[in-house]
């Protein structure tokens, strides 16, 4: 069987949907609100709850659990580490991050992850995840506001660009990597994505000038761009309802763009899909509220 966690949130989901809807594979999805019948109750949070929920698992789709401070994330994924150890699973995929984020501050628990998973005793997979659109969008968005009044988009990009790729499109190659490992595994033979790390960074790469021009076909005017320092940055984020670290990491991303360091080099992404990768810049104007 396999177990996909985190499947209220949006990755998670798509990636139990997909194989839910493939006949020949049994899959349950874990939550921390996990009532037993619609979802397995598995809480990062309370180590407790592991060895119950992993019973009877052989495949594990562990998705990441990013959204806290580092300490915080580490204990969490060591403690699912731990539990899959100790109930037997087979084979644990586990949903990374992509190697144009090295030099972000949001690579650390990736990669420590991923080495206390290369000591673990059942095979791994590792995923390595690009950025969303929306990420990009989101350092977009105060500006792509202003540029309907102002016909100037300011984004913290420089001149750098990044490689973003659709949630559904990660979602896709999880599900393909989780069912054909588990065809491989009920077939008695060791997965063929055993000891794989795939880097899943998106083909397209987008930087401020693409977004002011696709925000520009939104509106229906031109739309220039500019270059926002770090500090407006800072500034502008100040107050905006996102928890400190959350601010930290924002201004990781957004220096890293800057500095030319997170546009892709290549990817395995594209070989992994069943079809070509879904388009981007369209989600980004759409998640900017462009023509609002």
């Amino acid at each position: 069987m396999i177990l996909v966690t985190g499947v209220s949130g949006g990755l998670g989901g798509l990636i139990l949907n997909g194989l839910k809807a493939i006949d020949d594979i049994d899959v349950a999805g874990g939550t921390r609100a996990g009532d037993g019948a619609t979802a397995r109750r598995i809480d990062f949070d309370e180590p407790d709850s592991l060895a119950e929920g992993f019973e009877d698992v052989d495949v594990l789709v562990f998705v990441s659990a990013g959204y806290a401070e580092d300490d915080v994330v580490l204990a969490r994924h060591g403690a699912v580490i731990d539990a899959a150890a100790a109930a037997g699973v087979k084979h644990v995929i586990y949903t990374s991050l992509a190697s144009s984020g090295e030099r972000m501050t949001i690579a650390l628990p990736h990669r420590w992850t991923e080495a206390r998973l290369a000591e673990a005793p059942f095979d791994v997979t590792v995923l390595r995840n690009g950025l969303y659109p929306e990420i990009a969008a989101g350092l977009a968005a105060a500006g792509a506001a202003m540029a309907a009044e102002t016909g100037v988009l300011a984004a913290p990009f420089g001149e750098g660009r990044v490689s973003v790729v659709a949630r559904e499109d990660l979602a896709d190659v999880a599900v393909r990597v989780a069912a054909e490992t588990e065809r491989d595994l009920a077939a008695g033979k060791r997965s063929r994505h055993a000891g794989r790390t795939y880097e899943l960074e998106g083909p397209a790469a987008v930087g401020g000038a693409e977004i002011a021009a696709a925000v520009a076909e939104a509106l229906g005017r031109p739309v220039g761009y500019h270059s926002m320092s770090l500090s407006d940055t800072r500034e502008g984020l100040q107050g905006s309802g996102l928890l400190p670290y959350q601010i930290h990491h924002t201004l990781s991303i957004a220096s890293n763009i800057k500095a030319g360091w997170s546009e892709a080099t290549r990817t395995d992404l594209t070989g992994l899909l069943p079809t070509g990768a879904r388009p981007v810049l369209d989600r980004i104007v759409a998640a900017v509220g462009a023509g609002d």
